[in-house]
């Protein structure tokens, strides 16, 4: 009971992890699942094989929609990121008329539900004109608009944590304004803004409620996802699910192995 006591947090925190991870080792499983039938629902291992792996495509449609949450992932990703972090800048770095009121206004739309983001920039398109044009363009501005909080939250909280001391001693060495952000302020703001940069992308990739109300006859992958499950599960899902898993894993783990690096370097 003594050695049991000593280990209880650990213990909980090690079947936490376990449980959190059986549905993506589920996922992992079904990618190499052959299913009885084509039109099977049934979510069920039944053969191992490696053709979803090596016909991704095959799932009608999937590539398609993949291709266009890709796209719309980036560009909301790029255009996010580059306000986000001009507008954390500004929060952080100047004093100016409104900024309390804009503190708390940059965290509306992430505590606002789905659903009311959603239908709101709806109702902003339908009465800007743009009812019959809902499609790829619509869908990347609402992305862009929902993605804008979270990368201002994170890059605003690496520059909080951040000591001025760096630039202070640059500008005593005559560094210029410019020589001084982008040699002493961007490298040591960039992790944030990379972890910011990941956050959009995945959220976007993900996003299912905003898009649908947004979409117009435009399919992403998570709405191909939803309208396809009602009739068959192509196991090809699961092959860019856990392809997704492994990029995710490999970014960290190569971060991780950087950081160790320059640490050792440093010793």
């Amino acid at each position: 009971m003594r050695w049991l006591r000593g280990r209880i947090v650990l213990i909980l925190g090690i079947l936490v992890l376990v449980y959190t991870f059986i549905p993506i080792f589920v996922v992992v499983l079904m990618s190499f699942n052959k299913p009885p039938g084509e039109q099977s629902k049934i979510y069920k291992f039944n053969q191992f094989t490696f053709d979803n792996w090596l016909h991704p495509c095959s799932a009608e449609g999937m590539c398609s929609g993949l291709k266009v949450s890709i796209e719309i992932g980036l560009l909301a990703t790029l255009g996010a990121t580059v306000l986000g972090t001009l507008a954390a800048f500004a929060l952080v770095r100047h004093d100016f008329v409104g900024r309390s009121t804009t503190n708390i206004l940059i965290f509306l739309p992430m505590a606002a539900p789905e659903i009311v983001m959603g239908s709101s920039l709806l109702a902003l398109f339908v009465a800007a004109g743009f009812a019959g044009q809902l499609g790829f363009w619509t869908i990347l501005i609402a992305h862009i608009m929902f993605c804008l909080s979270f990368v201002v939250v994170t890059v605003r909280a690496r520059l909080a944590g951040m000591s001025d001391t760096l630039e202070q001693a640059a500008a005593d060495l005559y560094a210029t304004p410019s020589q001084t952000f982008w040699r002493v302020t961007f490298p040591l703001v960039l992790p944030g803004i990379a972890a910011a940069a990941m956050l959009s992308f995945s959220l976007s990739f993900d996003d299912f409620i905003i898009t649908n109300l947004n979409a117009g006859n435009t399919t992403t992958f998570p709405m191909y996802v939803w309208g396809v499950q009602r009739k068959s599960i192509p196991m090809q899902v699961n092959v860019v699910g856990t392809v997704m898993l492994l990029v995710s894993v490999l970014i960290v783990v190569g971060g991780e192995m950087r950081n160790r690096a320059r640490r050792r370097a440093l010793a």
